[in-house]
Formats: C-alpha cells, sequence, structure tokens
C-alpha cells in the first residue's frame, strides 16, 4: 500500500506532519504524542479518549448510576436528580472506560457475569472502530478550527483486534493509511516480559477479539476446574494478557508491513522534542525505503 510520505525527504518537506501510532499498550505512544503535542504545533487525537467521551460516555456514566443506585442515601437523590454523577476520563487518566470494561467472574471479586462482559466487550468494539474512523474529521478539525499544522493519532493497543491486516479493502486501515503515516512502536522480547510484569501489578481490563478470547476462557476454566461464577477475576486477566502479547505480535507487523513503517521502543523513548521524533520517523520511512 503507498505510504502518505514515501521518502525521509517528502517526509521533511511536507507543510502538514501526520502520523497515527500503534503498538501495545506502555510502549510510548501517549507519551510521544505528548511531547508533540507540547511542541505546539500538533493536534492529539486520543482514540480511547474519543471511545470514552463520544461513543462510550452515556454507558460509562450508567455503569456508575448503577454502583450508585445500590446505596440508599445515594439512590434517593440520583432518582430526584439532586446530583449527578459522570467520569473525569481524561488523556492521562482512561480508568472509567476500563472499569466500564470490567473482567468476568466471581461477582463477589468484582466480577462480571460472562454474557454482561461480552456485551461490555462488544460495545467497545463498535467504539473503537467509530474513533478509528472519525481521524479524518480530526484532521480537518485540528487544521480548519484550531490552526494546527501538524496531527498525530494516539491509537489503542486493541487495533489490532478491531482490523484486518492483511485486507487490502480494510475499512478502517485504509482510512486511516489516506489521513496519517501509520507507525508500528515495536517493543524487544525484554520489554514484552517487562509489561507483563506491569500488568500482574495492576491487572487493567482490555479489549479482545470474540475469537481469541472465547477459546481463551474456556481452556482456562477447564484448567482450573472451575465454573464461570467462580473465576477468579483477575487471574483470569492476567492469564489473557500474557497470551495477547504472542497473539498481537504478528497482528502488529503485518500492520507495519501492509500499511505503515516501524520503529523500536528505544527510539522512541530516546525522542526528547519535536525535531527528535521527525528525525526518528525520517530515519524509519529511509530503512522501509531500503527494504523495497
Amino acid at each position: 500500500m503507498p505510504l502518505l510520505y514515501d521518502s525521509p525527504a517528502a517526509w521533511a518537506k511536507a507543510p502538514e506532519k501526520r502520523l497515527a501510532v500503534f503498538g501495545m499498550s506502555g510502549l510510548g505512544k501517549t507519551r510521544l504524542a505528548a511531547i508533540l503535542r507540547a511542541g505546539g504545533q500538533w493536534y492529539h487525537y486520543s482514540i480511547d479518549y474519543r471511545i470514552g467521551t463520544a461513543y462510550m460516555g452515556e454507558h460509562i456514566a450508567d455503569n456508575l448510576k448503577r454502583q450508585a443506585m445500590q446505596v440508599p442515601f445515594l439512590a434517593e437523590l440520583l432518582r430526584s436528580d439532586s446530583i449527578y454523577i459522570g467520569s473525569n476520563i481524561s488523556f492521562g487518566n482512561l480508568a472509567p472506560l476500563s472499569t466500564f470494561l470490567g473482567k468476568p467472574g466471581d461477582p463477589a471479586k468484582g466480577g462480571l457475569a460472562f454474557d454482561d462482559y461480552m456485551r461490555r466487550q462488544a460495545l467497545h468494539r463498535r467504539a473503537e472502530i467509530n474513533a478509528l474512523l472519525d481521524t479524518p474529521s480530526f484532521v480537518a478539525r485540528a487544521r480548519d478550527l484550531y490552526g494546527y499544522p501538524h496531527f498525530i493519532a494516539d491509537t489503542g493497543g486493541s487495533i489490532c483486534e478491531v482490523v484486518d491486516p492483511d485486507d487490502p479493502g480494510d475499512e478502517v486501515l485504509k482510512t486511516l493509511q489516506a489521513n496519517a503515516l501509520m507507525v508500528w512502536i515495536e517493543g524487544p522480547e525484554s520489554h514484552t516480559q517487562e509489561l507483563i510484569r506491569r500488568f500482574d501489578r495492576d491487572p487493567k481490563p482490555m479489549y479482545y477479539k470474540p475469537e481469541f478470547l472465547l477459546p481463551l476462557w474456556q481452556s482456562w476454566l477447564d484448567a482450573q476446574g472451575i465454573a464461570a461464577d467462580q473465576a477468579d477475576p483477575d487471574a483470569f486477566i492476567r492469564h489473557a494478557y500474557a497470551h495477547a502479547m504472542a497473539h498481537r505480535a504478528p497482528l502488529y507487523a503485518a500492520m507495519a508491513r501492509n500499511w505503515g513503517i516501524r520503529v523500536t521502543a528505544a527510539e522512541v523513548e530516546a525522542v526528547r522534542d519535536t525535531a527528535d521524533a521527525i528525525d526518528m520517523v525520517a530515519t524509519a520511512l529511509g530503512r522501509a525505503a531500503a527494504r523495497t
């Protein structure tokens, strides 16, 4: 597939530079976007923030209200419209979104019934696709409304779960590639193990495609010899995350191979300002051109 910028020179000369970064959470996507935004010329479009506000905001708020309704004092105030309950989601705090997604398992341990869990997963899938397809309108908004010449889309770690990187007609990938240079932040095996350790310390809900999630859930229940409502929610999502590393890596690689370029997590970590980021992308474009 043709890239938006086909050479380091084209990238360097472009009056409007647009990126869409993707890869596992924790490899520097949001940090890179924040550095570019701080330079004053880049618009930061957070896919996860868009999901949590435009497409999942009402579901998140209803989930909070459902919890509050279990407290008689708060329930009475809610019924009389005396209080307002909403999420305070931000670029740096996406906890309301992950809390809504939840974890399947024992309700006594904060788990959801598996059917409800899958319903929430399906809502997230539709929201993520919609947020990714909104990219062109935010490119225009950044330029025409706010006067930003440059644009970075900070995608969620689950982007690879809602696209088919080997399908040249994939609507989401075609839309992204037509409007931005897609950049995979690739982590080494050592970093993968560190991400797993980090997740083990603080397990957070994530979105997975059903083809991956359903057999993994059933095989884990069988191995544990337990029913769904006996499952330890944190234990399962730790198990799922560890398996997701191997599941997602080839999907990201295919996205980079067919739709964009790749940089390493170490290269992203070395970026300190806008000039560093522009040079990093130019170097990656040069590597990609040398391989073709």
